[in-house]
């Protein structure tokens, strides 16, 4: 089986449950039917005015059989989401009456549904921003414990079994913090490596990538931010095996990283890339994808206590099925 489709099966033995936040979106309405009938999710929940959401989805010729549609504005779990989250941001000036008008949108209040497991994952960014989609994974679901940084990583299929793990390899971070500081590259590779054994089943193996191999590029500054985060992630003893800082080539052939990294506890066993920055990280998916003709799968969000992903706003109907299962399987087997 290809990934999508490794993805679509370990979702249906986990039988885990989504929320679609944008339950008025055509597209989003249309994949809700086939996560649904595919039995990705064991339940589909669409966020929004139950007449408005009935009318996208006869106009797009979707039955909503056994996909519940709930209203944020008003639900009955309102107050309690309301409550919860102005306890939550009480310190940084929320009250109680913003904590309702915030909770009444559907972003939030499918976040919300994640933090208190009435739902396992959420996907969403077919109609809102990025941005949008990340500050309500942030204020509500938060990241997860030992990591102050949510980022994103891509899962990249080159088709050529000797790279990474079976042809498969993780690039992180590609799509969210333009220039990560030290310790928010160490928390990159911890969520890079959790996403690692996630999306592939295979032990993390994580190069911290640079123009420099162990000092070789002085006492520049982007050197030294390298540096220091495979320092900090030292000082942490995280459950997998890393390097750093590597060339790209330093990192992924085996008789180049005997040159310039002799005796890397990675050498020959390299899944996953933690690039320096996103300029870095963007152009290097980009190219292996074009040149190498390699399939480019994401970017999926990575560091959150709880999953969402976010979407493209071209995203195809296929792309949020896609995304929802990879999501489904990083909440894991229950």
């Amino acid at each position: 089986m290809n990934f999508v489709e490794t993805m679509k099966s370990r979702a249906v033995q986990y039988g885990n449950r989504l929320v679609l936040p944008e339950g008025t979106e055509p597209r989003t309405v249309q994949a809700a039917r086939k996560i649904l009938d595919q039995k990705i999710a064991s339940a589909v929940t669409l966020l929004g005015e139950a007449a408005a959401v009935a009318k996208v989805a006869a106009e797009a010729g979707v039955k909503l059989d056994g996909v519940s549609v709930v209203d944020p504005s008003t639900s009955e779990l309102l107050a309690d989401f309301a409550n919860t989250y102005y306890e939550k941001r009480k310190a940084k000036g929320m009250t109680p009456e913003q904590a309702k008008a915030d909770m009444s949108g559907a972003l939030r209040f499918g976040a919300m549904m994640v933090a208190k497991g009435i739902a396992d994952s959420m996907v969403a960014g077919a109609e809102n921003t990025t941005g949008d989609v990340l500050r309500a994974g942030l204020t509500v679901i938060g990241t997860a414990p030992g990591t102050k940084t949510a980022s994103s990583c891509f899962v990249m299929d080159t088709k050529d079994p000797k790279w990474g793990s079976d042809g498969l390899l993780i690039f992180a971070d590609c799509a969210v913090i333009p220039t990560p500081s030290a310790e928010q590259l160490a928390d990159i590779a911890a969520s890079a490596a959790a996403s690692s054994r996630a999306f592939t089943g295979a032990e993390p193996v994580v190069a911290m990538l640079s123009f420099s191999t162990k000092g070789s590029g002085g006492k520049d500054e982007n050197v030294l931010r390298v540096q220091e985060a495979v320092k900090i992630l030292g000082e942490r003893k995280p459950d997998f095996a890393f390097d750093g800082e590597l060339q790209a080539d330093a990192a992924l052939v085996p008789s180049v990283t005997a040159k310039k990294a002799p005796g890397s506890p990675i050498t020959g066993k390299v899944n996953t890339l933690v690039f320096p920055d996103l300029g870095s990280g963007n152009i290097g998916y980009k190219l292996v994808q074009r040149l190498a003709n390699a399939e480019a799968f994401g970017p999926f969000l990575q560091g959150f206590a709880k999953p969402i992903s976010d979407l493209s706003r071209g995203c195809s109907v296929d792309d949020i099925v896609t995304t929802a299962a990879v999501t489904l399987v990083q909440a894991g087997k229950k």
